[in-house]
């Protein structure tokens, strides 16, 4: 059965608040303010999670919990005796661009060594948590893809609303939870981000107004979401109850191929049964992934519409202490066919023979009990036969099936209603388990692209699915701290030796390699990069095509 639906807001209840501003800035220069309507959650935001509250934060407020803030934003004045200019030198500064050169990371080198604060060395790196703020500070400043991430949003390299009304929410240090955020450019979101350095950040729908300005509207019904990708989730944690390796938020390269076989069935089916072309999986950071398909027709989808595509892909249903959690109609819908098919093979090798799923007597008495409730002749015959050999695998278990039906003396076995019940228990142990309240609300956030995994220090890349998904290994992700690491150790290239201008040439070379083409993030951000491409390429395309049909219209009423 699907999840519990989500409880709704209330945007009533107060919560302690934050200082939002914490350590990032210093007093002498001050912080890049944000509009004040900066709502905090404790909670997670429209995913199961009730009571959702919200609070103002005031940056002249120190590391002490107050009560939310019901005025409006105060004016800074300057400091006597300080020019106007000087006060905006720090946004103007190396540091805010988004990829750094090579010249500019050794003058931000030559500043730690002075400063206690920066991580100075790899044992140090080695010693810092994943989610340090100077660990995350490092990570946000010179390898996230802040550019991409705004086009991909955009849909445009030059903004729109598509992005400028975008929600975006912060989960920061101390858990609490900031949303309705919005940016009009990727650099104001990159600079908030290192203002406030959250553990991750999540990415909303696209609104009909600003968010920030979601309580100045007259009418509150003229704030709505008007369009997100639709989104899925898968977790391993749903797969508890049939893999056997690992448990809870413990993954191996074995239980992995669960993930392997559900992006293999959904993305077919998204792609073959829905036409949907842009579809970007994303790796959790831990132990699932997130499926965004992008395509202009999924991102306008209403809730009635994503409620049916999820419902169309959901097979599983009950949770772990269910029996029979898959019960089909016959004969099977084409989308089922076909998915038997992809996971037939995976069923074998991954299943059967690493998971050994029915080693034990009481695993094995969960397949017997998945077997037709009329065969009582053959499931005796098969639970003698494991009990007097309890040594035999899975794979043994499952052929003993056949072999026992075939040689039973009463010649009873309907093999209709057992070939039904087999291909009922594939489905169970291979079929992508959903969680399906990701998929049907338009408001529902997801965790951004890229982020860092605070518990695994794992960033959350993508996923190429044609070139690379057989060969994806969830432990191999880099790690925030191992990408640091590998901007130290990089060495630029040997320029060609008696090549003429070749010192002009290398420098030349090093001067435009920007920290993340240093890094084993390279290979996962030119995929984005590609795919955001693609992306706002049929976008203009359809935007030329609906702009020639309105024209044409046009001219067909000229007499």
């Amino acid at each position: 059965m699907p999840h519990s639906e989500s409880a709704p807001e209330s945007e009533d209840s107060p919560i302690p608040m934050v200082d939002a501003v914490a350590e990032t800035t210093s007093a002498e220069t001050p912080a890049v303010q944000q509009p004040a309507d900066e709502d905090v959650d404790m909670t997670e935001a429209d995913s199961g999670s009730s009571g959702t509250m919200e609070a103002k934060t005031q940056e002249n407020q120190a590391d002490s919990v107050t009560e939310p803030a019901t005025s409006g934003p105060t004016e800074s004045k300057p400091a006597t005796g300080v020019k106007l200019e000087e006060l905006f030198d720090e946004m103007d500064s190396d540091e805010d661009e988004e990829f750094p050169t090579t010249k500019k990371v050794a003058e931000v080198k030559r500043e730690a060594a002075s400063s206690p604060d920066l991580i100075d060395s790899d044992m140090e790196i080695d010693l810092h948590e994943a989610s340090d703020p100077e660990i995350m500070r490092t990570f946000y400043q010179r390898l996230f893809p802040w550019r991409y991430l705004f086009q991909w949003l955009n849909h445009s390299p030059t903004p729109t609303n598509d992005f400028g009304h975008r929600e975006f929410a912060f989960t920061l240090q101390n858990d609490a939870y900031l949303r309705y955020q919005s940016f009009t450019t990727s650099d104001l979101l990159r600079k908030d981000v290192l203002r406030l350095m959250p553990s991750r950040f999540e990415i909303g729908p696209v609104y009909s107004a600003n968010p920030r300005d979601r309580k100045t509207l007259r009418n509150s019904s003229a704030f709505r979401p008007l369009s997100k990708e639709l989104c899925f989730d898968i977790d391993l944690t749903d797969y508890d109850d049939i893999r056997t390796c690992c448990d809870k938020a413990n993954i191996c390269q074995k239980c992995w191929q669960f993930i392997t076989m559900a992006i293999k069935v959904v993305d077919t089916a998204l792609r073959d049964d829905f036409g949907f072309k842009h579809i970007l999986w994303v790796y959790s950071g831990r132990r699932g992934a997130h499926a965004w398909v992008c395509d202009k027709s999924a991102r306008s989808l209403d809730d009635q519409k994503r409620r049916a595509i999820a419902g169309y892909l959901e097979v599983i249903r009950g949770g772990a202490q269910s029996g029979k959690k898959v019960n089909l109609r016959r004969p099977l819908h084409p989308h089922l066919v076909r998915s038997l098919d992809i996971l037939k093979g995976h069923f074998q090798s991954d299943v059967l023979e690493a998971q050994d799923p029915w080693r034990t007597e009481e695993q094995q008495e969960k397949l017997l009990a998945l077997l037709p409730s009329d065969q009582k002749q053959l499931v005796t015959a098969l639970r003698n036969k494991w009990t007097s050999s309890p040594d035999r695998s899975s794979v043994s278990k499952w052929a003993d099936i056949d072999t026992v039906a075939r040689t039973s003396s009463s010649g009873k076995i309907d093999t209709k209603s057992l070939l039904d019940a087999k291909q009922d228990i594939v489905l169970e142990y291979t079929y992508p388990r959903l969680d399906i309240e990701v998929s049907k609300k338009l408001n529902h956030l997801l965790k951004s692209p890229f982020v860092v995994h605070p518990g695994t220090g794992r960033v959350c890349v993508p996923i190429d699915v044609k070139r690379n998904l057989e060969g994806f290994d969830p432990l191999g992700v880099p790690t925030v701290q191992s990408l640091i690491r590998e901007i130290d150790e990089w060495k630029k290239p040997e320029t060609t030796e008696g090549g003429e201008g070749g010192e002009g040439e290398g420098q030349e070379q090093e001067k435009h390699v920007v920290d993340w083409e240093k890094t084993s993030l390279k290979g996962y951000i030119e995929y984005f990069r590609g795919f955001v491409l693609g992306l706002m390429k049929d976008e203009r395309e359809g935007m030329k095509v609906k702009r020639e049909r309105e024209e044409g219209s046009g001219e067909g009423m000229e007499f």
